[in-house]
């Protein structure tokens, strides 16, 4: 199957990966469920979004081990994101923990390496023990995720060498919006939004998101994609562990909103006018 073309966002260090990938989070928690969810992220990689992000974390491995059946004799179409927990991001756990998730996913190298969030490790030691799997062939290039911007501001000088800040960011949690996201851009850095439809399905029933999808014919995941790739430097990670849903996500790329659509939107989810604590999930 040919894939279809897409945007794309431009790390720092050049390589570019689509705006549209693939999260993880909750796979692999029921081993009754894992063929379907490989087969979803397979189907996910026929459709082009080729960027599939996991943890550590998630079902203690357990996505990781789906993320392996996904890319069984397809790794060179995949770029495999994961991350370390914060109290193994030390220079003394980290290449355990990587070596790890190397395992679990049957893969020699990961594409990018983050930072799941940050905990009582100092960065600069994080960024130095990110800097020895570097060297070591075993990631390719190192982020953080859930780091806001005077945590950005305190990598200084390695700052250029961070490839994303993964964060939550969807119409509900717009607090990026104010300063986040324009520190990201202003620094060729693309920002990965994780549940960019949301968790629990609140957001979905939202009256005037219903309204806009109606108006293209979609449903209102696909709007809620579409409002957070709607600018330049914004990579989304929606999960989908079924076929008709990883389909739909895909659809989400071809969606221009208009004036009308995003007025709509703001009224309903009023951007930031002021600093917000960056939220988590």
């Amino acid at each position: 199957m040919t894939a279809k073309p897409q945007r794309t966002a431009r790390l720092p260090d050049g390589t570019e990966v689509p705006v549209l990938g693939q999260g993880t989070w909750h796979m692999g928690e029921r081993g009754s469920d894992r063929r379907a969810e490989a087969d979803a992220l397979r189907l996910g990689l026929d459709l082009g979004m080729t960027l599939i992000d996991t943890a550590e974390m998630y079902a203690d491995g357990g996505a990781e081990e789906v993320v392996r059946d996904a890319v069984a004799g397809r790794r060179e179409e995949a770029f495999i994101v994961s991350k370390v927990y914060p109290q193994n991001a030390s220079r003394a756990r980290m290449a355990r923990s990587c070596d790890a998730s190397l395992r679990r996913m049957g893969v020699e190298t990961i594409d990018l390496y983050l930072l799941h969030w940050r905990g009582g490790v100092p960065l600069a030691e994080t960024v130095e023990a990110f800097g020895r799997l570097v060297e070591a062939g075993k990631i390719r290039r190192w982020g953080v995720s859930n780091l806001d911007l005077d945590d950005l501001e305190e990598l200084g000088a390695a700052l250029p060498d961070c490839a994303t800040d993964q964060v939550l960011y969807n119409l509900e949690a717009r607090g990026p919006e104010y300063d986040l996201l324009p520190f990201c851009r202003d620094h060729g850095m693309p920002v990965m939004a994780y549940s960019p439809v949301g968790q629990g399905g609140r957001l979905l029933r939202n009256a005037a998101l219903r309204d806009v999808a109606a108006r293209h014919g979609t449903g209102p995941a696909a709007i809620a994609l579409a409002f957070t790739l709607r600018q330049e430097g914004i990579i989304a990670i929606p999960k989908a562990a079924a076929s008709d849903h990883v389909r739909q996500n895909a659809a989400a790329r071809d969606i221009v909103l208009t004036e009308e659509d995003l007025r709509a939107l703001d009224a309903a989810f009023p951007p930031p006018r002021r600093k917000q604590a960056l939220a988590m999930l």
